[in-house]
């Protein structure tokens, strides 16, 4: 009888990928947190300048900022994703509520100006109510549906 060379088995293999994906999606949640911290400085950067210049009162100043926070708000919705995700909790209501913040940031720095036309316009504006309308209802179904999905499950 010949002797095979020790092969590795390959639920070696998946465990190692296992523990390797672990590894990442913990580097990812720091890259995330990192991230966060980056832009809250930016953002108190931000005020500053505004208040030294005087453009804390402009309108556009405001929704500027407005922007920027929403923004961190999605950092921080992709964050509990990941944490979430690693802890194998469902993601569901997370990835809703991310969205939610990210239309959110779209319907309130939308300018008309930025379409072609007049009808471009409109129909990104429509767009986005019924993204908003689609991420609302989808949250209240969740949240009446109370679901506690494992994550590989989750869609």
């Amino acid at each position: 009888m010949m002797d095979t060379p020790n092969v590795p088995d390959v639920e070696q293999f998946v465990d190692l990928s296992e523990r390797l994906m672990r590894y990442l999606e913990i580097v990812a949640a720091f890259v995330l947190v990192g991230l966060f911290g980056i832009g809250v400085f930016d953002f108190l950067l931000q005020i500053v300048t505004l208040v030294r210049t005087g453009a804390i009162t402009d309108t556009a100043s405001i929704i500027g900022l407005i922007d920027e926070i929403l923004l961190l708000f999605i950092i921080v919705e992709i964050f509990q994703t990941v944490v979430a995700y690693a802890q194998e909790q469902s993601v569901i209501r997370i990835v809703i509520a991310a969205g939610l913040i990210a239309v959110a940031r779209k319907v309130i720095s939308f300018h008309s100006g930025d379409y072609g036309t007049p009808t471009e316009a409109t129909i990104a504006a429509v767009g986005y109510a019924l993204l908003l309308l689609a991420l609302v209802a989808a949250l209240y179904a969740v949240g009446r549906a109370n679901v506690t999905t494992p994550p590989d499950q989750d869609v």
